[in-house]
């Protein structure tokens, strides 16, 4: 493998070590940014951690609605949740934007996190945490889960508002006649 290049099959952990450092963020806590070039479309790190469910996320990190939460949740699918607070890597350092520069890229059950525009050496990475609401956003969860990305596109919070899609009558109807 090449320099900085690491596989460990131990938690099947996958990261180019060399691609970024952490360091105090202006965005939030501690944050990830490049140490050298890095182009569109790289993989840059696997997201890893204890492989929890919700029902056990939901223990260890209920909000208490004094202040924002934070966690370093990522969610796999209806039935898996990574918690990298436990056997995590440096990948849950990288803080939420509205205009990111990275995504996260969901692979045969794993997250690895990926460029999506090219990034200088000293730029924070970033990609959109997109916790999707169905219910409207209010004022206090915006004081719950802020966002502090600066970005001309900043909802002002790290959630993502999108309602339930509604059948149609159509659709409704139609089921309705079929069942006759």
């Amino acid at each position: 493998m090449g320099k900085g290049l690491t596989a460990v099959t131990k938690n099947t952990r996958w990261a180019d070590t060399d691609l970024f450092v952490v360091r105090r963020s202006r965005l939030h806590g501690k944050g990830a940014f490049a140490a050298r070039r890095i182009r569109k479309g790289r993989r840059i790190i696997e997201y890893i951690g204890e492989r929890i469910s919700h029902e056990e996320a939901d223990r260890r990190y209920a909000p208490d609605g004094k202040g924002p939460y934070h966690t370093f949740l990522f969610t796999v699918d209806k039935h898996t949740v990574i918690d990298a607070a436990v056997g995590g890597n440096k990948a849950r350092f990288i803080n939420h934007s509205c205009d990111p520069n990275c995504e996260a890229v969901e692979e045969d059950g794993r997250i690895f996190i990926e460029a999506i525009k090219n990034i200088q050496p000293g730029v924070e990475l970033t990609y959109d945490y997109g916790f999707e609401t169905d219910e409207p956003i209010t004022e206090e969860d915006r004081r719950m889960y802020p966002c502090r990305c600066g970005a001309p596109n900043c909802r002002g919070t790290i959630l993502k508002y999108k309602p339930r899609r509604r059948r149609s009558r159509k659709k409704t109807r139609r089921k309705q006649k079929s069942k006759r």
